[in-house]
């Protein structure tokens, strides 16, 4: 198995976690297999206990994803990863695994779709308390995780980049917020990549990704990843997730092992593209406001240039309009494509409002800045050039009414 720790990062993203088999492969190995044979029945106890090393069923472990998992952890600076079979399953697991009932979860108000209904909806309904805060002021952070009649928060999530409004959220001093309440940190790093942001160098407990995005970063396939302490792994979360069963399929881990690999150089132009986009609807008259971190006019602009080493790949803005406008922007589009991912090498783009965050109250997507006329905009790897024209085009159709 190849360890190399202190190799760059180009060169971690290729060959970090191989291990080959007898037969010595370029490629890694695909496992197809859903378990494993024993030469002896007290071979197989010896494994059930973990008194033998072995791998004993693909929801447990398998060679293929466990060479992703070790591939993520180097990436991440992390002493364990686990692979889930999305990114939705990775925050569920990472919260589920050490939340009880009675248990207060204090989250960012500001998230994607589905981790708000986690969060609002589903966590409690096994009597899990969620309070919500303002993800940028770190006064509310505190109030919601200083200690009550109840007890103290027991963990703090938020997205380290929301999404789709593009908050950037002071990391370190949240982590210092919630370590003096006693809380673990959860940061959704979907947004920043392990290549921008790396929270667990910040004092964040747990990291978890969606690998469906830039990982993968072709549209192929679903993945996640959890990353923590090797006692937080062992204690809290394999006795979770061996049993719930959120595992990553062996050929979806070997689909993202190969999108690592292009990862650094995927990312980079995707940033630079990005900022390129973000100037060019800044200066658009049909365009009300651009929310990208790398514009100075971002609220957070300082701190994204202390704590990321890009500014992200995704560009959000609101069309003059409303809905209407913003619809007639969609479907002018003749270059970009709508649809709800992002991180694809190809460019998307989607309305929020009404995909991602149409199951959030009118109310809450009005707090968080989601209007009728907001849409989120994913950089690809096209020729800068040819979006431009094309949002430019589809920009003077929605304007036209």
């Amino acid at each position: 198995m190849t360890d190399t720790p202190k190799q760059g990062r180009a060169t971690r993203l290729v060959r970090s976690g191989l291990e080959r088999s007898h037969h010595g492969e370029t490629c890694e190995a695909l496992y197809l297999t859903s378990g494993f044979v024993y030469e002896s029945a007290a071979q197989a106890e010896a494994r059930f206990k973990g008194e033998a090393e072995g791998y004993v069923y693909s929801r447990y472990g398998n060679p293929t994803v466990a060479m992703f998992e070790a591939r993520m952890a180097d990436l991440e600076g992390a002493e364990a990863c686990f692979a889930t079979a999305s990114g939705m399953a990775a925050v569920f697991s990472a919260l589920a695994c050490q939340l009880s009932a009675g248990d207060r979860l204090v989250a960012s108000r500001a998230l994607f779709g589905s981790c708000y209904q986690i969060v609002t909806q589903i966590l409690p309904r096994f009597g899990i308390e969620t309070r919500l805060v303002d993800g940028t002021d770190l006064a509310q952070w505190q109030r919601a995780l200083a200690p009550d009649a109840k007890g103290s928060a027991k963990v703090a999530f938020f997205e380290t980049i929301s999404n789709p409004t593009l908050e950037v959220l002071d990391l370190p001093a949240i982590v210092k917020l919630a370590k003096a309440a006693g809380a673990v940190t959860v940061a959704d790093n979907v947004f920043s990549t392990p290549l921008l942001l790396r929270p667990l160098e910040h004092g964040a407990d747990i990291s978890v990704y969606s690998g469906t995005k830039h990982i993968d970063g072709q549209g192929r396939c679903l993945g996640g990843a959890i990353l923590c302490s090797r006692k937080f792994y062992d204690d809290r979360l394999l006795p979770f997730v061996r049993h719930a069963g959120p595992a990553l399929s062996p050929y979806n881990a070997w689909t993202l092992l190969k999108g690592l690999e292009t990862l650094e150089l995927r990312v980079e132009r995707q940033c630079r593209t990005a900022m390129t986009l973000a100037r060019a609807l800044e200066a658009h008259p049909a365009v009300a406001r651009v929310v990208y971190p790398g514009l100075a006019s971002h609220p957070q602009h300082a701190l994204a240039e202390r704590l990321l080493e890009d500014f992200g790949t995704v560009v959000s803005f609101e069309v003059r309009g409303g809905k209407a406008a913003a619809f007639r922007l969609l479907d002018g589009l003749q270059l970009v494509d709508i649809s709800n991912n992002l991180g694809d090498a190809k460019s998307l783009i989607t309305h929020p409002a009404t995909t991602t965050h149409r199951s959030m109250p009118e109310a809450e997507r009005a707090a968080t800045g989601i209007t009728d006329g907001f849409v989120r905009l994913s950089a690809g790897l096209e020729d800068p050039k040819d979006l431009i024209a094309d949002l430019e085009q589809a920009l003077a159709a929605a304007a036209g009414g």
